[in-house]
């Protein structure tokens, strides 16, 4: 089973009113929560570590959750509000504003983390939480915790200004990053990871010198491509779809990629070390095939085992 660590929100969608000025609907999402869901829907099993509210929101994240088959078992509940996000959408693309105090995910502490069970073999991270204190703390505690005997992958998704203290941003992530095995990361991110003139290649293999298994750079529109530990790269573009918007592209192809990474039985340490190109190329494409479906309809809707048939 994947566990899937971190952030669950409600973005607040921008929709027509007949007052002639847009409303904001609840939508679930997080990147976390969007990528437990996809898996959930691909037929993988998934569970879901995450801070959830008793208030109206976080019943209907839970609920969302259990609709799309991700075990709720592990979710740790709260009377704390939930996280928001008001969307704006411009040309396709979400622009979002935090409202994030308090709630129910962020607070998250060290000791509410639960001990894992061996049917949970896969750990994955990432989004906004590895960001936010105390909860990212929390996180960073577990994967410390169970990180040396399941395989893990993280998505760090930078987002510059959720940072606070940057120095103890970059601390925690080091640490986190030294015990993944697949690491997942837009160029920028990569830039930032790694500053310096060095290029892609130099800045790609310092990743892996810390450890992963196989480092995946996304670059929009240009497709992904992977780098394995032993030297080798395969890439794969997007698929050529009409696109309505990007909101949860990043978090279904993560999903995509995890799933075809479980169908193939890679998903512990040292199977991942002994990934051929074949087989990473598999995956990455897995994912963009996913990805293809969630930006073609509007928000972070990802798609059932059925419909990529």
């Amino acid at each position: 089973m994947i566990l899937c660590c971190g952030e669950a929100l409600i973005d607040m969608i921008p929709t027509p009113t007949n007052t002639q000025r847009d409303g904001f609907v609840p939508h679930t999402g997080g990147a976390i929560f969007n990528t437990a869901v996809a898996l959930g829907r691909l037929g993988t099993e998934v569970a879901m570590l995450t801070g959830l509210s008793t208030d109206m929101f976080g019943q209907q994240l839970k609920a969302d959750l259990e609709a799309s088959k991700v075990d709720t078992h592990l979710v740790i509940k709260a009377a704390r509000p939930t996280t928001l996000a008001f969307v704006q959408l411009r040309d396709g693309h979400a622009t979002y504003d935090f409202y994030d105090e308090n709630s129910a995910g962020r607070m998250l502490q060290p000791h509410d983390m639960p001990d894992l069970t061996d049917e949970i073999d896969t750990l994955y991270f990432g989004g906004i939480s590895l960001a936010c204190e105390p909860g990212a703390d929390a996180y960073a505690d577990l994967l410390q915790r169970n990180g040396d005997t399941r395989a893990v992958m993280i998505d760090p998704n930078i987002r510059p200004g959720f940072i606070q203290d940057e120095a103890r941003y970059r601390t925690r992530l080091d640490k986190m990053l030294a015990k993944c095995d697949i690491i997942k990361v837009s160029d920028e991110d990569l830039d930032w990871i790694v500053p310096g003139d060095a290029g892609l290649d130099a800045k790609v293999a310092t990743l892996l010198n810390r450890g992963a298994a196989m480092i995946i750079v996304t670059r929009g529109g240009d497709g992904a491509s992977g780098y394995l530990a032993d030297g080798s790269q395969v890439s794969v573009p997007v698929e050529k779809v009409q696109v309505v918007d990007t909101v949860g592209a990043g978090d279904t192809f993560n999903a995509g990629v995890l799933a075809k990474l479980s169908e193939l039985g890679l998903l512990s340490k040292a199977a991942l070390k002994g990934m051929t190109g074949d087989q990473a190329k598999a995956a990455l494409a897995h994912g963009a095939k996913v990805a293809a479906v969630t930006v073609s309809r509007a928000g972070a809707n990802p798609p059932w085992a059925h419909e990529l048939s």
